[in-house]
């Protein structure tokens, strides 16, 4: 979401929720952009199309001391956004930009015009590629003290903060790009209320952040904020709200709450036939019939994705991708039903789409149809094509510093299709690129992060290499225990696996306190009758064995157990296996 500029000027801005100064109306970017921030400026001298004045204004424009020239830094800013949206010039734009900003930091009280004049700049940085040099900019527009009209200064932040959420975004940081989201949202609550129709706007914008983040409960709080002002300022059942429950039920949906989810597509799907938006219809029969997949309804799955596929079949053609994602819904299906040549066929349905693109499809669609293919091949033991098709996936995103989290996954993936079929050394490999992406994007404390890492360690594990086996493992531990709690599945595989890799290296001290901590979770989870809390028993009694002691009925506090783990000896190569197995 640019603040007052399209970061790409060969396609139109779009409305953002915003306010312009000297209105309390919500404007188009793309008008924030041609204006003059809602001031009236005296007709410039330079805008006689006599030859006289081209030589003039070059001359001006070569003079720095005529950047003293009050007059200048409205002229030069309105010249940066005329060449920046011809698309002829990018660097001169960016050069009249740079000296319209430094004109305006000439004035007495540098105001909202130095602002704008920032946004500017950044988005021609943010066009070229120059992504770095464009946060500090807008890092400074936000620094430029306000004067006059209290909501021109709240719109130069709110933009400013906006603008640099996508830079952020762009570059794959999506912690940092959350974090000016709020601030963002936060000013321009404080400017219009709680309940302003553009403040919806905003809040669905951050929801979808969260979303793209993982961050689920956040994505919730925000989209149902934006539902309850919707409701107040639109009619009932209309279109913003519509898209707020499709929203809301692709959140539902990835927390696992199916039925609340399937509400809410339901009564966007009557929305959208009243208004007769027949393709908003099939888009949402789709994400019906995930659902019903997802609970198993496979004859009530047919049928939502079948009405959908005729549907766009004649509304966009039976090439589209569109097509081609209800056809590895399909695939996907009759694989979970057993009816592995449908699902085969299905895929290669997919394929014949996906490998021969219609013009003006995005490469980031063919990579997500693809990856979704190589999931499924995978299942049904096609591993070779499913790695050459990740594959295919990574080569089209690279490039863009937007896709390094995407990417990281697809790595992820590469690695645990490695580790199956046993080719260890490629699967750390993955698995160390996943990570190396994961740092960089800010989501070292992620949940997923913490998952890649324990991988990585059983990977290791496989190559003898326990000492870092060992660190990977108490990384991930660290990182699961905050994220997920110390009682959580994974948490608890995470610790099996560091108690197996501390047994090898001579640890069994610290081996026995984790497995009795393990034990005791699982005992009061699981009861004492699970076949998971037996296999756990017999390997504490093992190691306890091997000890000369016997089991401590008790159990300690996870504090007093993380707090010894580090008083450890460590003797790498002194303690042989001892048939612990690990958990993936």
């Amino acid at each position: 979401m640019p603040g007052l500029i399209s970061a790409n000027p060969s396609q139109p801005a779009t409305p953002s929720p915003i306010f312009v100064p000297g209105s309390r109306e919500a404007t188009p970017k793309s008008e924030s952009f041609h204006g003059t921030s809602g001031h009236s400026k005296s007709p410039s001298p330079f805008n006689q199309r006599t030859g006289a004045a081209r030589k003039m204004r070059e001359k001006l424009l070569l003079d720095e001391t005529s950047l003293d020239n009050p007059d200048l830094g409205p002229f030069l800013l309105k010249l940066a956004r005329e060449t920046f949206a011809s698309g002829e010039n990018p660097n001169k734009a960016l050069d009249y930009a740079i000296r319209a900003s430094k004109s305006f930091e000439r004035c007495p009280v540098p105001g909202i015009e130095l602002a704008m004049s920032l946004h500017v700049v950044a988005a021609i940085y943010t066009s070229l590629g120059r992504l770095e040099e464009a946060i500090p900019v807008l890092e400074r527009s936000i620094e430029v003290p306000g004067n006059g009209n209290g909501s021109d200064h709240a719109l130069a932040k709110f933009s400013g903060y906006m603008q640099m959420g996508d830079t952020y975004s762009i570059m794959g940081q999506l912690e940092q790009s959350i974090s000016c989201y709020g601030s963002g949202l936060k000013i321009q609550m404080e400017a219009l209320g709680e309940l302003d129709p553009r403040v919806a706007e905003t809040c669905r914008y951050l929801a979808e952040a969260y979303v793209q983040a993982m961050q689920f409960d956040e994505a919730e709080k925000f989209c149902k904020k934006t539902l309850e002002i919707h409701k107040q300022h639109s009619s009932p059942a209309s279109l913003e709200e519509a898209a707020d429950r499709r929203l809301m039920a692709l959140i539902c949906e990835a927390k696992g709450d199916y039925e609340t989810a399937l509400e809410h597509l339901v009564l966007a799907s009557m929305v959208m036939i009243a208004n007769g938006q027949d393709n908003e219809v099939a888009a949402i029969d789709v994400g019906i019939g995930n659902i019903y997949l997802s609970l198993c309804r496979f004859d009530e799955a047919v049928f939502a994705y079948q009405k959908a596929l005729t549907v766009l079949k004649s509304t966009r053609g039976e090439n589209h991708p569109s097509v081609a994602s209800i056809f590895v819904r399909l695939a996907d299906l009759y694989y979970r039903t057993g009816k592995l040549r449908e699902s085969k066929s299905y895929c290669e349905n997919a394929l014949r789409i996906y490998t021969k693109p219609l013009p003006g499809v995005t490469s980031e669609e063919i990579a997500s149809g693809l990856t979704e293919i190589s999931a499924i091949l995978e299942a049904v033991n096609e591993p070779d094509e499913a790695l050459r098709l990740l594959q295919k996936a990574i080569k089209l995103l690279e490039g863009n510093p937007a896709h390094r989290g995407t990417i990281a996954g697809l790595e992820a993936q590469m690695g645990v299709i490695f580790y199956v079929v046993r080719r260890f050394a490629e699967a750390r490999i993955a698995f160390e690129k996943a990570t190396t992406k994961l740092r960089a994007t800010g989501e070292r404390k992620s949940a997923f992060f913490g998952i890649v890492l324990n991988q990585m360690g059983l990977a290791c594990v496989q190559l003898y290499n326990i000492s870092e086996a060992t660190q990977m493992f108490e990384e991930a531990r660290e990182i699961l225990e905050q994220e997920c709690g110390p009682c959580h599945l994974d948490t608890l595989g995470v610790y099996s696996n560091l108690a197996a890799t501390y047994d090898a290296m001579g640890r069994v001290e610290d081996a026995i306190e984790i497995l009795e901590y393990i034990l005791k979770v699982r005992e009061e989870k699981l009861g004492t009758a699970n076949p998971e809390v037996d296999d756990e028993k017999k390997r504490l009694d093992q190691l306890l064995k091997e000890a000369g002691r016997s089991r401590n009925k008790k159990g300690k506090s996870l504090e007093n157990l993380l707090g010894s783990n580090s008083r450890g000896t460590k003797k790498e190569d002194t303690k042989s296996w001892s048939g612990f197995s690990f958990k993936t």
